[in-house]
């Protein structure tokens, strides 16, 4: 057996090589990934340019790379780009917003978004020249047909949905993170299995040359974080 791994209760474990920084290099780098991240936006008006498949694989194997409750990995996302299909899921998002603003929303929630500039109008839903649409899987169906746990459904599939993002912004496109309520049209559309349920909608593509955003800023450090020293 190498030295690189050993054995630990019966299952095979590898020894972890990871990337050592000095402390100023680690300053640097956090700092130069927040400014990053600090510029991405969500984004309502897109081009229609098209993106190579390639890039939507990658983007799709480094939200694949989150931790997950027992590693169960309980997600799945469905890449679309087909026209027809991404008209039909404009249709029916459509469909539950309209009902959604009109007698779901409270008077408070819609005073809440107002400053955003969102409404029914979902037309990004077919420019985007792509669609990821995010399921968890609420429990696995082995081969034999048998219910299989997963667990922290909810928590792995937001992480790794946290991570899409960020791939998408590192790859210089632009996306909303759309959900339709219910969702469920999204699996009848997509044709899939009974264990799957919608998690979220991104479209993705490159920003409108005219596009605009909400002058809105973010909470401080401050604001978002409590700090417990030594």
């Amino acid at each position: 057996m190498s030295r690189n791994e050993k054995f630990i209760d019966g299952f095979k474990h590898v020894a972890y090589v990871g990337k050592n920084y000095t402390i100023e290099e680690m300053k640097q780098r956090s700092l130069e990934y927040y400014d990053h991240m600090d510029s991405r936006r969500s984004v309502r008006h897109f081009s229609d340019k098209e993106i190579p498949v390639e890039v939507i694989e990658n983007i799709i194997k480094t939200a694949g790379t989150a931790p997950s409750g027992a590693h169960k990995q309980p997600w799945k996302f469905c890449a679309v780009s087909d026209p027809e299909l991404k008209s039909r899921i404009r249709e029916a998002a459509e469909k539950e917003e309209m009902e959604n603003y009109n007698t779901r929303m409270s008077e408070r929630w819609l005073k809440d978004l107002a400053p955003l500039g969102t409404d029914t109008n979902k037309e990004f839903l077919e420019i985007a020249p792509w669609l990821i649409v995010v399921f968890k899987q609420a429990y696995e169906i082995d081969e034999s047909g048998e219910k299989q746990n997963n667990y922290y459904v909810h928590e792995s599939v937001g992480i790794a949905c946290g991570m899409l993002i960020s791939a998408i912004h590192h790859a210089g496109l632009v996306t909303l993170t759309h959900t339709p309520s219910p969702m469920n049209f999204l699996a009848d559309l997509l044709k899939r299995p009974k264990n799957e349920r919608a998690f979220l909608l991104l479209p993705i593509g490159y920003a409108a040359d005219d596009s605009f955003v909400p002058d809105i800023q973010r909470k401080s450090l401050g604001e978002i974080c409590e700090f417990y020293k030594k």
